[in-house]
């Protein structure tokens, strides 16, 4: 499987497994990413409030025991705070995230990390303390890399401009299209894109019409459902393949680092392997990227 290497020598997995939907049964999850290793997948992407910890725990146990292997990465994600009485509140303070690596550390079973991402932010946080806490943790030999998870180009531009951040993840997909406003501006950084949501609540599956009837009957974005479903039927009938569509679409980013899919069996993981395997004409690329509308984001720019 093609590999994209960070700023710092990580070399991600093209496609890479987002754990959070991997459960609680241990012995299932062992299956999914022991299917992951198989396929060539080698990124795992996890975070502290995944199941409330556990899913960071399942993670380190299921490859604790391929601990003699180097092509490994685990990121995870700090931010959030459950409080005792279980609301969650956004903490991206220097003393939360220092505290948070030690937990997750601990609960991964690991020594260091070799990506550790802020799981939101606003343009409120104070940036430079939030900041200046990764950079730390990096001196530390804590992690080995850094990056932010957001959608908020106001917040996503700070950091470009204000941090040595290796990775963006976002929401990206042929239909929620708006990353693409900045990945110039990523990719002139040597930053690279995590795009998590591929095939967006499985809208661009085969099982389109079921997710177009139960999660979309409203639209989404700039579409009506209406406008959604003729959009969706002419990119199908250009490719019926959908998923392996999407995976081309991102896969056209020099920006790309690694595309985060979930999986809640072996055959659902199978099945997104062999759609990232399909190569697409990109003639056939270009086609669908014009039969959906240009969006980008409209709030948090400034």
């Amino acid at each position: 499987m093609q590999k994209n290497i960070l700023k710092s020598g990580i070399e991600l997995s093209e496609l890479g497994l987002g754990c959070m939907s991997l459960g609680t049964d241990r012995h299932k999850a062992t299956e999914i990413v022991e299917t992951a290793l198989e396929s060539g997948i080698t990124y795992f992407d996890t975070a502290d409030i995944y199941d409330n910890g556990e899913n960071e725990k399942i993670v380190g146990q299921i490859l604790s025991k391929y601990q003699q292997r180097d092509d490994i990465v685990i990121g995870t994600k700090v931010g959030n705070q459950l409080q005792p009485n279980g609301d969650m509140v956004w903490n991206p303070s220097k003393k939360h995230i220092k505290e948070g690596i030690k937990q997750s550390l601990q609960r991964l079973g690991l020594e260091h990390l070799d990506l550790y991402m802020l799981h939101g932010g606003t343009i409120d946080d104070p940036l430079d303390e939030t900041i200046s806490a990764f950079e730390e943790l990096k001196q530390e030999g804590l992690v080995k890399a850094y990056g932010l998870s957001s959608i908020r180009p106001n917040v996503i531009r700070y950091y470009l401009a204000h941090s040595h951040i290796e990775v963006l993840m976002s929401q990206f997909n042929l239909i929620d299209n708006r990353p693409e406003m900045l990945m110039d501006e990523v990719h002139e950084h040597g930053v690279k894109l995590l795009a998590r949501g591929p095939v967006f609540k499985g809208l661009l599956t085969q099982n389109y019409k079921n997710a177009l009837a139960n999660k979309f009957k409203d639209g989404i974005f700039d579409y009506d459902a209406a406008t959604l479903e003729e959009t969706v039927n002419a990119l199908h009938e250009l490719e019926p393949e959908l998923t392996a569509l999407s995976f081309n679409y991102l896969k056209s980013f020099d920006a790309l680092g690694s595309i985060i899919v979930g999986a809640s069996s072996p055959q659902q993981l199978r099945e997104n392997v062999a759609q990232y395997n399909q190569s697409i004409d990109p003639a056939i690329v270009e086609k669908a990227r014009a039969l959906v509308k240009d969006l980008n984001y409209t709030q948090h720019l400034k």
